[in-house]
């Protein structure tokens, strides 16, 4: 019983309570954006689902997962695999069908990914090897290289991105020397530098090898969607910037939004669910839930620090890597700051497999919480 009391002591209560707050801020977008679906309700079950999946997550010790990590890690690629196979759906072939609700594969693959490469790095860390030349990199390259472009190929570009934040992440916190970094960056501008000199030079091979003719509409709306040629293409992020710059300092009021009501944001109640918050409560109201963000990577970079071994913090990391990108992708782009990809806003956008997804990593990262060493600050 005290080692009960001593895990529930250590559970970190304000990490729960700013989901709860999420989930008040995903009501109110959701409800925000459609008149007839009840999606909001259906949210609202799926939340509950959510919390029921990070309590039962908690009665095991993370370490479950990580002697786990690469079964795993292997079932996620045959998901992934598999998923090519199926039915295209909005242009891709990313879900599967399961009569009431859709799956997405790929959202449980993140998590399977931090956790082979958290195992990977922190056994190293156990065995007194540094992650510090490219033949110990090799495997963390590959581990989110593989599902990088399984995933790139269906084709999802927002969520294989997603995997390089991550990447980025764990690499830092796990050591690696700075000139790695600079390296990358530098075959990086020599990639994109390549890109730019076909695209200008062979504009068939381009187009023919590299990408699609309406995969290059959609950077040129992002960077113009005022252009009168993309009258049509430019109509989604037209609506979002009308909207959000309608809801001004205090918002139209819950409910009372116009753009999103009456239908000319599409997607409201998910990828573009940030719009109608901004419209209904204005920048108060979206300078708030921004905030909360802040606090919620706050408080799991605390849970990090605090992390009884090495595994611990770099599962933390790559969840931190995970969300910090997803954030900024989502809201950048309902306001023009980053390209239309389609990833959902964490814990605000409508969907099962998303927010199930989350609650999951979430249950794991409290988990860590629980079981950490004793408190820096008490």
């Amino acid at each position: 019983m005290d080692f009960e009391k001593k895990y529930i002591r250590n559970l970190d209560w304000l990490l729960i309570l700013l989901l709860v707050c999420l989930g008040i801020f995903s009501f109110i977008g959701i409800s925000g954006a459609t008149t007839t679906a009840n999606y909001e309700w259906r949210q609202v079950v799926w939340y509950a689902i959510g919390f029921l999946i990070l309590a039962t997550v908690l009665l095991f010790d993370y370490h479950s997962f990580g002697n786990l990590a690469y079964v795993l890690y292997g079932i996620g690629l045959v998901l992934i695999i598999g998923v090519l196979f199926t039915p295209e759906k909005s242009g891709a072939h990313s879900w599967y069908q399961l009569g009431l609700f859709d799956f997405q594969p790929s959202e449980l693959m993140k998590i399977f990914t931090i956790l082979a490469v958290a195992k990977y790095i922190s056994k190293k860390d156990e065995q007194e090897e540094k992650i510090d030349n490219l033949k110990a990199m090799l495997p963390i390259f590959l581990l989110i290289g593989v599902p990088l472009f399984l995933i790139l190929i269906q084709p999802d570009l927002g969520t294989s991105l997603v995997f390089i934040g991550i990447l980025f992440c764990m690499l830092i916190v796990a050591g690696v020397p700075m000139r790695y970094f600079v390296m990358l960056g530098l075959l990086g501008a020599i990639f994109f530098a390549s890109i730019a000199y076909i695209f200008m030079f062979h504009k068939d091979f381009f187009f023919d090898h590299i990408m699609k003719p309406y995969q290059w509409k959609r950077i040129e709306v992002w960077l113009d969607p005022y252009d009168p040629k993309y009258k049509d293409d430019g109509y989604q992020l037209r609506q979002s910037l009308t909207a959000v710059g309608s809801g001004q300092l205090l918002g139209k009021g819950i409910n009372q939004g116009t753009q999103a009501r009456n239908g000319w944001v599409p997607v409201g109640e998910s990828d573009f669910v940030f719009t109608v918050i901004a419209e209904e409560l204005g920048f108060i109201g979206s300078s708030i839930l921004i905030f909360i963000y802040f606090f919620f990577i706050y408080r799991m970079l605390r849970i990090a620090m605090e992390a009884k071994d090495t595994f611990g913090m770099y599962v933390i990391a790559g969840v931190i890597g995970m969300y910090v990108f997803q954030i900024f992708e989502n809201i950048g782009m309902t306001i023009q700051l980053m390209p239309i990809t389609g990833l959902p806003l964490p814990f605000i956008s409508y969907g099962g497999s998303s927010l199930v997804t989350n609650f999951f990593v979430m249950g794991i990262v409290l988990s860590i919480g629980m079981r950490r060493k004793k408190l820096m600050f008490e």
